[in-house]
């Protein structure tokens, strides 16, 4: 599918798809005009990915991904040529990650081969081209509801993904560093309130009242007591976290309603084997979907599902407290504001603020 972009950021588009066909071995043709949106044909004129050769006489477009917000995302060739081309123009380093992420988890989780990987220099940003893997991204396929989709079935493939994540331990809580995957915690807070300190400031967090920021501290408290009360009973343990394990980073086989893919590693780190599932639940409660995914869940906190899920939304606070505080707010962060309002104010992590079983972004404004 096309995505198509505002004029506004057009301009933006374009440099990164001159980019792209600077590192990929292609010249990138603008089109006619902005009422095209950013989508333009791109013809080969050498041959660097595994995929080409110079003499096949192919013309392919690249195109943006629907699905993803970063902007940097792009689908190239067609047919058994298709592969995925990601920039990293924010971030040029984790392209190396990224790579190396994949080739650990692979065979784990299902996750796309890495084709090739091209590091920054000091005139052009990271690249990783991964190989096209066929499937319905889930949050089309919740929104649509075809006849297909089996939601059981999805909740308990996604259970046996978050199953693999958890069995991949790690020494302590950190980033990923380097493509060896060294962990560091340099710039890291040591706990939630000093997270939310940090945060208070910036983004929709600024306009929050006292009345209601009191309220979040005291959420804050209730979360953290219910994780060190967890580690008191079982032994606190890091595992690998995908940390955006979320439907629209999850292919479906629609033959199956199998996981085909777990893309989008980006904000990948040793952590919590509980912040997986927040991450996926955050914005999903139908029983449908959750109930089957809680069932196939390894027993990793003592008090069974239900209380594993809970966990999950204390260790979530992390992430929303991000979002809520990005000076730049868009609408994942939105969304995730009202959420952390509604947990606040309620002074309960299972609040939900809205009337329906899904909370969906609101692209198109």
């Amino acid at each position: 599918m096309i995505c198509r972009v505002d004029v506004a950021s057009l301009l933006d588009t374009r440099q990164i798809c001159r980019v792209v066909g600077v590192l990929a071995g292609f010249t990138w043709q603008t089109p006619a005009g902005p009422t095209q949106g950013a989508v333009g044909s791109v013809r080969r004129v050498s041959s660097p990915l595994p995929f080409a050769s110079a003499s096949d006489g192919y013309d392919a477009q690249l195109v943006p991904l629907e699905g993803g917000y970063s902007g940097e995302t792009y689908l190239s060739g067609a047919g058994p040529d298709r592969a995925v081309v990601r920039i990293y123009a924010r971030e040029p380093g984790r392209a190396a990650i990224d790579a190396s992420l994949l080739r650990l988890v692979r065979g784990l989780v299902p996750v796309p081969q890495v084709l090739e990987l091209r590091h920054p220099t000091a005139d052009t940003p990271g690249l990783l081209v991964t190989e096209y893997v066929a499937g319905v991204r889930l949050d089309v396929a919740l929104a649509e509801l075809p006849d297909w989709l089996d939601l059981a079935a999805v909740g308990q493939s996604v259970g046996r993904v978050l199953n693999a994540l958890a069995g991949m331990p790690f020494l302590r809580p950190a980033m990923f560093a380097d493509a060896d995957l060294t962990l560091s915690t340099e710039g890291l807070p040591g706990d939630l309130q000093t997270w939310a300190e940090r945060l208070r400031s910036s983004g929709r967090l600024s306009t929050w009242p006292g009345s209601d920021w009191a309220a979040l501290v005291a959420l804050i408290d209730l979360a953290e007591d219910l994780i060190a009360d967890d580690a008191e009973v079982r032994k606190a343990r890091t595992v690998m976290t995908h940390s955006d394990v979320n439907p629209k980073n999850i292919l479906v086989d629609p033959a199956t309603s199998q996981v085909s893919a777990v893309i989008d590693w980006e904000f990948a780190h040793a952590g919590s084997p509980y912040a997986d599932l927040g991450n996926f639940c955050r914005f999903e409660r139908d029983p449908r979907l959750v109930e089957p995914l809680l069932a196939t869940l390894g027993c990793v906190a003592p008090a069974g599902p239900e209380h594993q899920l809970r966990l999950g939304r204390a260790v979530d606070l992390w992430a929303l407290l991000e979002l809520a505080g990005r000076p730049r707010p868009g609408p994942v962060s939105d969304l995730a504001t009202q959420l952390l309002l509604g947990q606040a104010r309620s002074g309960n992590l299972d609040a939900w603020p809205w009337s329906t079983s899904r909370a969906v972004p609101d692209t198109a404004g």
